[in-house]
């Protein structure tokens, strides 16, 4: 079972701003500022250091060399629902690295299964000792 905790990021922590959108949007796009692009400092946030470490450890390219999440919203025609979709982001990018998984309690095999393992060993090294060179008489 996994164990997951929930953090909540401060509004402070988190840059938003309002950029135009790229691609096809007829006469409005050039008018209005749609687009959000979400900058958030994983040092200087108020994240645990070890959720810290795993969001940096991450091989992904909207995280800086600085160790700053840059991620841009644009598929919404609204800047709200493109500021709550960069934010919803975040938050899944951050929940991703919370999880943290049970430690594996190592088992001993089975009498029985060691059992079998041998036997299928043993029937296995009768059907090789068979293929011998023929001796001729």
């Amino acid at each position: 079972m996994n164990h997951s905790i929930e953090y909540v990021i401060q509004p402070n922590e988190v840059e938003l701003s309002a950029v135009r959108a790229q691609g096809a949007g007829g006469q409005n796009v050039n008018k209005v500022s749609s687009a959000i692009h979400l900058r958030f400092d994983i040092h200087a946030s108020s994240l645990p250091d070890t959720i810290k470490m795993r969001l940096l450890a991450l091989r992904d390219s909207r995280i800086t060399r600085d160790g700053v999440i840059i991620i841009k919203s644009q598929e919404h025609r609204t800047q709200d629902m493109n500021r709550a979709a960069a934010l919803a982001r975040l938050d899944e990018m951050i929940q991703r690295v919370s999880v943290t998984r049970r430690t594996r309690v190592a088992t001993k095999p089975t009498r029985a299964s060691q059992m079998r393992r041998v036997e299928g060993k043993v029937r296995r090294g009768a059907v090789k000792a068979t293929r011998g060179r023929v001796v001729g008489e």
